[in-house]
């Protein structure tokens, strides 16, 4: 942000992480200042596999046509896991004519080439924000509108869009689109406009055993399945869900407070309360073995042991039957 304030930019940036929305705005803010009147000539977008280092490195040499500077934007190449090496030595002598913006979702920091970047010009990583830093961006954003919102609404609000700021600033838009005549966003606008996140169907889906509700579980499932949803990541999610359950009601049972279990368990703090309500709603021996069955599940699909819809489908139907044991 500084260097983007002052206009004094380094001559390679590579911008990272799983937030996705944070990697794209910054990038779009280094775009705006490096292609100004967006100047075709002398800005380049490479994409995965098209980015060849060679290639790189012989437009970065290209001296800019009637402009101060050219800028090469390289997207998910791959090469801040296994580092080219001319492209490596090449951050070494940039041209003062020359700009570099990396962008990535993952990078291994013990690559030669994220060392470089490192020396030689700036490595961002936008990491999944607090729900404390995500709360105070939505009101920034709903202040801009006059726009207002209690508590209890914006935690239903980031319960049904989760932590990821795509989600958000999409269902955001919808909201305000929705609420345009007026003030107050009120809980029946979310529960109207706001689409449940797949965390917030998990969720949900675990409710519905907890209630032995076995159709309704079954019908969020095929919800998933329909919505391209890999039985195998609802499997995964199902388990990681009565894990976090099973976590926190240790945690609960050994009195901490709302914020420490939320640090531990990696939750949202406003949502702490919610899974703990459903927590109890199981033993904890039920947890613990609805665990094990899950990673048992999983390993019986990865050998071929079993289809993996119909593993999904058993251990719905195994545990939102009443006569599971507690």
């Amino acid at each position: 942000m500084e260097d983007i304030r002052t206009g004094c930019l380094k001559h390679v940036y590579l911008l990272y992480g799983e937030e996705a929305y944070l990697v794209r705005q910054y990038k779009n803010k280094l775009k705006d200042l490096l292609s100004a009147g967006e100047d075709t000539m002398n800005t380049s977008f490479f994409e995965g596999k098209d980015a060849d280092p060679k290639k790189l490195i012989d437009l970065a040499e290209t001296m800019p046509f009637f402009a101060e500077h050219r800028s090469i934007f390289i997207d998910g190449s791959g090469f801040f896991k296994k580092s080219p090496e001319e492209l490596a030595a090449y951050m070494e002598g940039i041209p003062e004519t020359t700009y570099f913006v990396f962008t990535e979702t993952e990078v291994d920091r013990r690559s030669k080439l994220y060392k470089q970047v490192k020396k030689h010009g700036h490595a961002a990583e936008f990491k999944q924000q607090k729900d404390s830093v995500l709360t105070q961006w939505i009101l920034g954003r709903l202040n801009s509108e006059n726009k207002r919102v209690t508590r209890p609404v914006m935690e239903l609000f980031l319960t049904k869009t989760g932590s990821d700021m795509e989600t958000i600033d999409r269902e955001l838009e919808k909201l305000l689109c929705y609420t345009m005549d007026r003030d107050v966003i009120t809980e029946q606008d979310v529960e109207a406009i706001c689409t449940d996140s797949l965390s917030g169907r998990i969720f949900e889906m675990v409710d519905a055993i907890a209630g032995k509700q076995q159709r309704r579980a079954l019908e969020l499932y095929n919800d998933l399945l329909a919505l391209k949803e890999p039985p195998m990541r609802i499997l995964f999610l199902i388990t990681r869900q009565f894990q976090t359950l099973m976590h926190l009601k240790e945690l609960a049972g050994q009195g901490y407070d709302y914020k420490f279990m939320a640090s531990k368990a990696g939750v949202p703090e406003f949502a702490v309360r919610k899974y703990i309500g459903q927590a109890r709603k199981f033993s904890s021996q039920e947890l613990h073995r609805a665990v094990r069955d899950g990673v048992q599940a999983e390993e019986d699909v990865k050998t071929g042991q079993m289809n993996d819809r119909l593993a999904v489908e058993m251990f719905l139907l195994t545990y939102s039957s009443d006569d599971v044991q507690r």
